[in-house]
């Protein structure tokens, strides 16, 4: 069971179209942020589990070669996930992190596309 389970829980009864996980320590990381980022990035999350990863800027958006971007706006900054799409309706959050600026830091995306290369094994 996931760590955020306990955030998923008022969809309890839903039936969830697209599956959701995360590489090993990214849900702490979605939890470590600040109140308002980490509320919309669930939100997001949960919307993603419904309706899947297509949601479009400015909350989704493609990083090219099969990895793709959440953006949590909030008054504390920007809270993003990286993320890929595995076989079915499955997406992988592969990092999470907070940043000030709109531009995702290069190593932060180098990270996320090595972890891809690991999950899609």
């Amino acid at each position: 069971m996931l760590k955020c389970s306990i955030i998923y829980d008022k969809l309890d009864g839903y039936r969830m179209a697209w599956k959701v996980d995360f590489y090993s320590g990214v849900e702490d990381e979605i939890l470590s942020m600040p109140p308002k980022i980490q509320a919309r990035m669930i939100k997001l999350l949960e919307l993603i589990e419904l309706y899947g990863a297509n949601l479009g800027p400015p909350h989704t958006n493609s990083m090219g070669d099969g990895l793709f971007e959440i953006r949590a706006k909030a008054q504390e900054g920007i809270g993003r996930g990286l993320f890929c799409y595995l076989k079915g309706q499955h997406v992988y959050v592969l990092r999470a992190f907070v940043k000030k600026s709109n531009k995702t830091p290069k190593k932060e995306i180098e990270l996320a596309r090595e972890r891809m290369k690991e999950v899609k094994l």
